[in-house]
C-alpha cells in the first residue's frame, strides 16, 4: 500500500485529479510514469500516477453505477474531435520534448512559438490529447493571437 501522502486525499479543502478511461491500464500507467516522470502510487483498481503536484487516475470503462446512472465510461473512439484535453506546463519545453520523444511519445508537431508561449501537443496511448506548453511572452504581457487573427 502506498503511503497516505502519495494518494490524492487532502487533509483540508480539496485537490484536483484527472480521471481517464483507458483500454489498457498497464500501458497507460507506464506512459504517464515514463513521459511525465510520474510515480505509480497504485497499480490497479484504479491505477494512480502522481505527476508533479497532481494525479492521473486510470481505469477501464464500464456501464452505469448507482452514483452515475445512465453514464457509460469509454476510451475515446477517435482523436479527430475533442472536447477537452490535459494541459501541462513545463519550465523547459525543449528538455521535456527531447525526453518525451526518447520515451516514445508521439507529438503532433514540434513545439511552436505562439508569441505568448511555446506549445505542442501529443497523444497518450488511448488517443487523449495533451498540450505541453512553456510560458514565454505571456510572462511579460504578450498574449497569443486569437484564432481569427492567426489565420
Amino acid at each position: 500500500m502506498a503511503p497516505h501522502e502519495d494518494l490524492p486525499a487532502p487533509q483540508h479543502g480539496l485537490l484536483l485529479t484527472h480521471f481517464l478511461t483507458v483500454r489498457d491500464v498497464a500501458v497507460s500507467r507506464r506512459f504517464y510514469a515514463d513521459v511525465f516522470g510520474g510515480e505509480v502510487v497504485m497499480e490497479e483498481n484504479p491505477a494512480i500516477v502522481k505527476v508533479a503536484n497532481s494525479w492521473i487516475i486510470m481505469s477501464p470503462g464500464g456501464g452505469p453505477t448507482p452514483d452515475k446512472p445512465g453514464v457509460t465510461l469509454e476510451a475515446p473512439r477517435s482523436g479527430e474531435r475533442v472536447s477537452s484535453f490535459l494541459n501541462v506546463r513545463v519550465a523547459d519545453i525543449a528538455a521535456f520534448y527531447t525526453h518525451a520523444v526518447a520515451t516514445g511519445a508521439d507529438f503532433l508537431t514540434e513545439p511552436v512559438d505562439r508569441g505568448s508561449e511555446l506549445r505542442c501537443y501529443l497523444r497518450d496511448p488511448d488517443g487523449y490529447l495533451i498540450e505541453v506548453g512553456q510560458s514565454t511572452g505571456l510572462l511579460v504581457g504578450i498574449q497569443a493571437a486569437t484564432p481569427a487573427e492567426s489565420s
